[in-house]
């Protein structure tokens, strides 16, 4: 069951809802960018820079939240979203490097 804020357990996150989730485009983006970033690296969802309304970017962070690719916390009037790397590499082996490698071919 996902704690208070929507966040699933390891054990329950679902290969369809990741893949759904990575589906978008930008989505797939903001976890690359977390992915290839500093390890444990918080971020603001504005930083990412998505070019979409405010209530499509909270859109985007929920789906990526709810599939467990990311933890949001609240800080002050902000969230910031950190990836769940030990989780994504315990129930998806290899998946972030394929995301690194699909952004590095995008380079």
């Amino acid at each position: 069951m996902p704690d208070d804020e929507g966040h699933p357990d390891v054990a329950e996150m679902e290969l369809g809802a990741v893949l759904s989730a990575l589906a978008d485009p930008l989505r797939r983006r903001v976890v690359r960018e977390l992915a290839t970033g500093p390890h444990g690296a918080a971020r603001t969802c504005s930083s990412f820079a998505l070019p979409v309304s405010k209530a499509t970017v909270t859109h985007h962070f929920r789906t990526l939240r709810e599939a467990g690719l990311i933890r949001q916390v609240d800080r002050g009037n902000s969230r910031m979203a950190t990836l769940r790397r030990e989780d994504i590499e315990r129930r998806f082996p290899g998946l972030l490097a394929l995301l690194a490698a699909e952004g590095a071919q995008d380079a």
